[in-house]
């Protein structure tokens, strides 16, 4: 098949990663002609590309396609992505993201590209929004939904939250959990003594880690005012935070001023590649964002066998099963975060017992290449339903 891949930008995230190991396993299993569209990766996330150098996947950079609104270029983006469509002449176009998953199904819609899929890792309007902004954001992706002839969802949360805000039938949604290289995650814990060194961790402390942007709706302030909690009960737990952003500072500051200076550490940004050893060396992971679609950081470190403490959102109780994987708690809940912190930081056992169970459960949904084959014959299921 030929079959081009849009995408806003491919910062390192969930949803760039995704695709493209997606696309990388297109090529590699099943010998497809792969091109991959996208906008520059400005930001302090990183550029995911950069550390693919030699992969052979074809790129076109397409410099108008931005995150943020803004008419005359978002209209130059829409023009390029019809033109580099058009010149590759795809059987399959698959998108991505808000802003390239919006321009990239007018523009293969206009060319009358025989299968438009467009993935859903996280709704673009929630409750976190204005309320007039929420509104327009869920006309512009019930409007999308209309020019494409599937949509993925990466978990059954994202659908069921799409098809309450009327953006499309039921029917039209497909769940394929979000692919990752399980192999490293199941070896995490080769890793351990050696991180846990670099950050100065005795084999006594208890770490909880956090992967996530330094970024609005991350949760980090939560985390962090749970954290005087914990640590005046549990004194040798400490929390590595994995990841950088515009927070940083702010995030800093707060820690600072609880007096915790000794308890957080910062990692800052890290290759996709090297989180397993970051995993490794936690005991447990925490995620306290308030919208994500199913954090990647979940399967992950139950694939490693750490036990999760997670707010219930999204598609986190898809994998986060509560006193046998870990933890859900109300979102934003500060009482009920420590309260699980403590009693996974006093209990090794515990630890131990729901790290197995989530591995047991979640390693042989997340493979990228099982979600690659099942991504590519829905392509298949699309193309031969077209008329001949």
């Amino acid at each position: 098949m030929r079959i081009a891949h849009v995408i806003t930008r491919m910062i390192i995230g969930g949803a760039q990663e995704n695709t493209l190991l997606n696309c990388l396993d297109l090529k590699s299993l099943f010998g497809d002609d792969v091109l991959l569209v996208t906008g520059p990766a400005f930001g302090p996330e990183g550029d995911l590309l950069d550390r693919q150098q030699g992969s052979g996947l074809r790129v076109t950079m397409i410099n108008s396609l931005r995150r943020e609104i803004h008419p005359l270029r978002d209209w130059q983006a829409l023009r390029a992505i019809k033109a580099t469509l058009r010149a590759f002449h795809p059987e399959v176009v698959h998108t991505h993201s808000a802003k390239g998953g919006f321009l990239g199904r007018l523009a293969a819609s206009s060319l009358r590209i025989p299968a438009i899929v467009h993935t859903v890792h996280g709704a673009p309007f929630h409750n976190f929004q204005g309320r007039g902004a929420r509104l327009f954001f869920r006309q512009c992706e019930k409007y999308a939904a209309g020019k494409c002839h599937a949509l993925i969802s990466v978990a059954d949360a994202m659908t069921d939250s799409l098809v309450a805000a009327q953006v499309a039938p039921r029917d039209k949604f497909t769940t394929i959990y979000s692919g990752m290289k399980v192999e490293p995650f199941l070896h995490a814990n080769v890793h351990r003594d050696s991180m846990r060194q670099r950050f100065g961790f005795k084999t006594t402390d208890v770490v909880i880690g956090k992967v996530a942007r330094l970024f609005h709706l991350k949760g980090h302030k939560y985390l962090i005012e749970a954290a005087r909690k914990v640590v005046t009960q549990c004194p040798n737990t400490h929390f590595l935070l994995v990841g950088d952003g515009i927070l940083r500072e702010p995030l800093a500051a707060q820690i600072a001023a609880a007096n915790l200076d000794a308890h957080f550490h910062f990692a800052g940004l890290v290759d996709p590649d090297e989180i397993p050893a970051f995993i490794g060396a936690m005991d447990i992971l925490v995620h306290t964002s308030l919208r994500e679609g199913l954090a990647r950081t979940l399967p992950q470190a139950l694939i490693a066998g750490k036990p999760v403490v997670s707010y219930d959102i999204d598609g986190a109780r898809e994998v986060v099963v509560p006193h046998e994987t870990g933890f859900l708690l109300q979102p934003q809940s500060q009482d009920g975060l420590s309260e699980a912190l403590i009693q996974l930081s006093e209990n090794g056992e515990l630890r131990n017992q729901f790290g197995q169970t989530g591995c047991k459960r979640v390693a042989p949904q997340f493979c990228h290449q099982h979600m690659t084959k099942r991504i590519r014959s829905l392509y298949q299921q699309i193309l031969a339903d077209q008329p001949k």
